[in-house]
């Protein structure tokens, strides 16, 4: 009989999101790469003050290894890198709107007000266009 490994376990969707997105810096890395189209390390580093250099390089890593970025030469500094979301890292955005306001109502966050009416009176539109602003801001094109 074979022992079966954790990578050839078949695992809950929970626990396979939990293995992807679950520590504080990933989440808060890719909010800002989606949400806020901050590419470049410096623009990462400084928007989440705490992270460490380190951690915050093996974050990235994570995320390009999950392919939910890339990492490109930026043209405007061959000796940066810039990490770009994938259409993977995009279908996530649904999970962080709710997220946002999920917090904002059980938690002391802040969301902007606007945010949250959009949120409640359509979902699927405010969605649809962080989407689309994303997909446009990486330079992606829709599936």
């Amino acid at each position: 009989m074979n022992k079966t490994t954790d990578s050839e376990r078949p695992l809950c969707p929970v626990t396979f999101a939990l293995e992807v997105f679950g520590d504080r810096w990933t989440l808060l890395v890719l909010r800002d790469v989606l949400l806020k189209a901050r590419y470049s390390y410096k623009a990462l580093l400084t928007a989440n003050p705490g992270i460490a250099t380190n951690i915050l390089a093996d974050r990235l890593k994570r995320l390009e290894r999950r392919m939910l970025v890339t990492k490109e030469r930026d043209e405007s500094d061959a000796r940066q890198f810039l990490y770009k979301p994938t259409l993977l890292a995009i279908s996530v955005i649904p999970m962080l709107v709710e997220m946002m306001v999920w917090g904002s109502e059980n938690g002391n966050a802040k969301v902007d007000p606007e945010f949250k009416r959009r949120f409640k009176s359509d979902r699927e539109a405010l969605i649809a266009e962080l989407q689309s602003a994303a997909r446009e801001s990486a330079g992606l094109h829709p599936r």
